[in-house]
């Protein structure tokens, strides 16, 4: 039998593979910004990556005092959505992640159910009441230059998982590292910094 090489495009395919998938720190992280971080990725590919912080509220921050901010108008019908820290990289810029149910100019499509968008349109859609079904806002992003997530993998400082609606969407923050954990089977004692050692 024949082994062939793959084919160009297949290659490339490979270095997105984390996009749309949940990084979970490691107890070892180093950077406390990171500790017991879960993060979904938005894209990854050979210039780097970007992902955004699950499990961390952006301090005081209040959905509806950033629409006014805006001087978007709210309404009975606007939600209260929770702010995240999204991650240490331009925490004055906003995302909204969210379900691929509200599909517009500017926004981004990861997969065929969740979807990035920073616009103000998006905004003004949830607080009327005609935004997607699921979303969250954040502060900042996480962002690793070309072959910076790759080499952190290398180098065990983060697991990953599949990501599912709960672990994007719910507001039980202090339970996310866990219930990600959980979906590939570990649980935190088996990855104690002393595991091993005698």
């Amino acid at each position: 039998m024949d082994l062939e090489k793959p084919p160009q495009g297949a290659l490339l395919a490979q270095s997105n593979w984390l996009t749309g998938q949940l990084l979970i720190a490691m107890p070892t992280m180093p950077d406390p910004r990171f500790s017991h971080a879960v993060i979904y990725v938005c894209s990854h590919g050979p210039n780097g990556a970007m992902g955004l912080v699950l499990n961390r509220f952006f301090g005081e921050a209040d959905f509806r005092s950033l629409l006014q901010q805006l001087n978007i108008k709210t309404s009975t019908d606007t939600p209260d959505l929770p702010v995240y820290f999204g991650g240490p990289v331009e925490t004055g810029r906003g995302f909204v992640l969210h379900s691929s149910d509200y599909l517009r100019e500017g926004t981004t499509r990861i997969d065929d159910s969740i979807s990035l968008s920073a616009t103000v349109e998006i905004l003004q859609a949830i607080a009327d009441g005609a935004g997607p079904e699921y979303a969250i806002m954040t502060l900042g992003y996480t962002g690793w230059g070309a072959g910076q997530l790759d080499e952190e993998m290398k180098a065990n400082g983060w697991l990953t998982a599949p990501a599912d609606d709960a672990l994007l969407f719910d507001g039980e923050v202090d339970t996310k590292w866990e219930r990600a954990l959980a979906k590939i089977g570990i649980t935190p004692v088996m990855l104690s910094a002393e595991a091993g050692h005698a």
